[in-house]
This record gives C-alpha cells, structure tokens and sequence, in this order.
C-alpha cells in the first residue's frame, strides 16, 4: 500500500511538472507519463496481494 502511495505521489510531481510545460511537445508527453502512474498506483491498491504459504 505504501509503494502505492509512492507512486500516485511522484505521478502528481511529474503531472504538475508536465502542466507547467504543455504548450510543447515534451510537457504533453510528461503530462501524460504523470496521470499513467497516477492511474496505476491507483489500481495497484485495488489488487488483492499475493498470498505466501
């Protein structure tokens, strides 16, 4: 859960570095970077963790 947080974490500092440079190319393709680990550190919450015997 933790590494979870993490992640949504560095995706809002990328996502906000992203924004700040949109008028170009590169601040679209960091924007979008952002939100993509945004959304996956979102779904990894969501997983049910692997059980060890």
């Amino acid at each position: 859960m933790t590494v979870s947080w993490i992640v949504i974490i560095l995706g809002i500092i990328v996502s906000l570095l992203g924004y700040y440079l949109t008028p170009g190319a590169w601040g679209y393709g960091i924007l979008g970077f952002g939100l993509a680990h945004i959304v996956l550190g979102i779904l990894d919450m969501f997983r049910s963790p692997i059980q060890s015997r």
